[in-house]
Formats: C-alpha cells, sequence, structure tokens
C-alpha cells in the first residue's frame, strides 16, 4: 500500500514532529518537541546522501532550543 523507502519515512516523520511542535502552547513543550523533528531532519540530512543545507539549518536550530531549554531549567 505504501511504497516508501526508510530515508522517505525519516524524512515524514520529521516533518509531523515538526508540525506537531507549532501546536503546543508551552514554549518549553514546544522546543523539546521541536528538537526531537530537528534531530530527525539531521539524520534525515545524513540519508540523503549529507545534505548540508538540511544537516546545517537543523542543527543550528536544535542549538537553539537547547540553549534555551537549558537557561530555563537552570533558571528554575
Amino acid at each position: 500500500m505504501f511504497d516508501i523507502s526508510m530515508t522517505e519515512g525519516v524524512g515524514y516523520l520529521a516533518s509531523l514532529v515538526l508540525m506537531l511542535s507549532f501546536l503546543m502552547k508551552n514554549i518549553n513543550t514546544l522546543r523539546i518537541i521541536n528538537s526531537a523533528g530537528c534531530l530527525l531532519f539531521v539524520v534525515y540530512g545524513f540519508l540523503l546522501a549529507t545534505s548540508w543545507p538540511i544537516i546545517i539549518s537543523n542543527a543550528f536550530i536544535l542549538g537553539v532550543n537547547i540553549f534555551y531549554l537549558a537557561k530555563h531549567f537552570r533558571a528554575n
């Protein structure tokens, strides 16, 4: 029925997780779920025979999310 490769599956999953993250009202929950999506996109970028634009942009966003999550959790 669905004939997709593992690479496509990772890409679709990354997109789904990223879209779900933007439905969150709490910014920390958004950042956590968004980080999972970004990490999946980094994996997807490597599975695409190293697609640097996907890898670099999502690694950067992942780093920003981690920075602000660490800042938030250190303050509490």
